[in-house]
């Protein structure tokens, strides 16, 4: 099995026990670009019925799934909002540079 397939069947076993929330931590490191794109495809279907965070630094992958993002800085929400609003952010920028994304 590939490393996404692998990621996709840990998925799939959470699934099984119907949680209301999943988290996921850094959910597409590793995967080729076309894994990636599945995974995005995969945790919108998902995130229908149930919430779903996150923690993700891949800003093109966060674009494509984030209903709100939240970006964090020494355990404490720096901005919060739509990708749009928190990559404006001056406190965002100044602490983290521009987040750059859909090139």
């Amino acid at each position: 099995m590939s490393h996404g397939q692998k990621q996709w069947l840990e998925i799939g076993m959470l699934l099984m026990q119907e949680p209301e929330l999943l988290m996921l931590d850094e959910p597409i490191a590793g995967m080729s670009a076309r894994e990636r794109e599945l995974t995005a495809e995969l945790l919108k279907r998902i995130c229908t019925n149930r919430a779903v965070i996150v923690i993700e630094h891949d800003m093109d992958f966060v674009k494509q799934i984030a209903h709100k993002v939240t970006v964090m800085h020494r355990g404490k929400i720096l901005a919060e909002g739509p990708m749009e609003k928190v990559q404006a952010d001056p406190k965002v920028i100044d602490v983290y540079g521009p987040l750059t994304c859909c090139k």
